[in-house]
């Protein structure tokens, strides 16, 4: 029984503290730079939508207006079978650097991808959310990585905004701010394991269609990383969102993104080989293997340490801890604006139970290949 707890501790504080402190500090003596330039190659900008009317628009003049040449950049608009005016809004902008594609019947992101990329000669692809709004020089920012022929992929800085102060929100922000930090870190090793996707690029050269159940934005760098480039954090290409503000939405959409990566690492297990894959190895399994599924820990260490806790105080105080955290993260689920401290517990179970409802689907063999929007229609 006490083996088991320690196990427990050790796999959770690994996870979560562990990894990223040990990144930190190898990346003290193993220190890859990348070699970025300024450089103008020509560059497509892809978005897939479905029934995005209300932000389509908005977000294609915002790729029109980077300051990038325009002669060297264009748009397409996957449209997945949408029907509440997408593809119309798009089409009436009359700009001669945008195309709208059709996907019909309904496929799902990935499908639309695939269906995009054939129709693409750019040496750059860009992939934006349908409701991502970049800085004005984001797009520079992320192609001047590709001045290094050893990268492949780059992925940008996705800021999350709470305006709302939920807990879900300040939650999300905060774990946002985190995992930028901790992809500067990795990049100095390398190459990043976890992109955002909304403000991503890879050379048109490394794209291979994928089947429609599976996660561009996990599968995509994970076979550029196979493939021997470089995947790359580029901090000053800005992106900025708004975070959700209800738990059930979160929740949902962290469960489908948790199950594709699951599938995407026992698809992709061969990146696990530390002898040919060194410490990209080490880093995929700890970052993404031990986080999918550390509610697993998680759940038996309350459990444990209560019946430990007769035993010594060190499960007293175990049991105390987890007690006074698990209350914490009511408090900051029942609080309208909780702040920092109350939303980043609640938002720390949220992913915890996601992972864990994931991980128990992949298990009954359970794929999701479309979905609604992030943002409500």
């Amino acid at each position: 029984m006490e083996l088991l707890f320690w196990i427990c501790v050790v796999w959770v504080l690994y996870a979560f503290v562990g990894y990223p402190l040990g990144v930190f500090l190898l990346a003290r003596f193993v220190r890859r730079e990348v070699a970025r330039a300024d450089t103008t190659p020509t560059v497509t900008v892809v978005i897939a939508a479905f029934n995005e009317v209300r932000h389509i628009v908005a977000t294609v003049a915002n790729k029109l207006e980077q300051d990038y040449p325009a002669d060297r950049l264009n748009v397409v608009v996957v449209s997945d079978e949408s029907d509440d005016g997408t593809d119309e809004a798009v089409r009436q902008l009359g700009d001669s650097r945008v195309r709208v594609i059709r996907q019909t019947p309904r496929q799902g992101k990935t499908a639309g991808l695939n269906l995009a990329m054939p129709t693409i000669d750019s040496e750059i692809v860009v992939f934006s959310d349908a409701n991502s709004l970049y800085a004005p020089d984001a797009i520079r920012r992320l192609v001047r990585n590709f001045a290094d022929p050893e990268v492949g992929y780059v992925t940008g800085r996705m800021v999350y905004r709470s305006e709302d102060g939920s807990a879900v929100g300040e939650g999300c922000s905060t774990f946002m701010r985190f995992e930028n930090w901790l992809r500067g870190e990795e990049t100095k090793l390398g190459s990043v394991v976890g992109v955002d996707g909304g403000v991503d690029a890879v050379r048109r050269s490394l794209y291979d269609p994928m089947t429609p159940d599976q996660l561009p934005d996990f599968v995509l760098p994970l076979r550029v990383r196979a493939k021997g480039f470089r995947v790359v954090y580029e901090p000053q290409a800005l992106l900025g969102e708004d975070a959700l503000g209800e738990s059930s939405a979160e929740f949902r959409m962290r469960v489908r993104v948790s199950l594709r990566a699951l599938w995407t690492l026992f698809e992709l297990r061969s990146l696990l080989n530390p002898f040919r894959y060194g410490v990209f190895a080490w880093q995929l399994f700890s970052h993404k293997v031990l986080r999918y599924t550390a509610v697993m820990p998680l759940l038996a260490l309350l459990p444990l340490s209560m019946v430990l806790a007769p035993e010594a105080l060190i499960y007293q105080l175990a049991m105390g801890a987890q007690v006074l955290f698990y209350l914490a993260a009511l408090m900051g689920a029942l609080t309208r604006s909780p702040g920092h401290l109350l939303g980043m517990p609640w938002y720390f179970v949220l992913l915890n139970v996601a992972s864990g409802q994931a991980f128990w689907k992949f298990l009954r063999g359970h794929k999701q290949v479309i979905w609604q929007p992030r943002v409500g229609a």
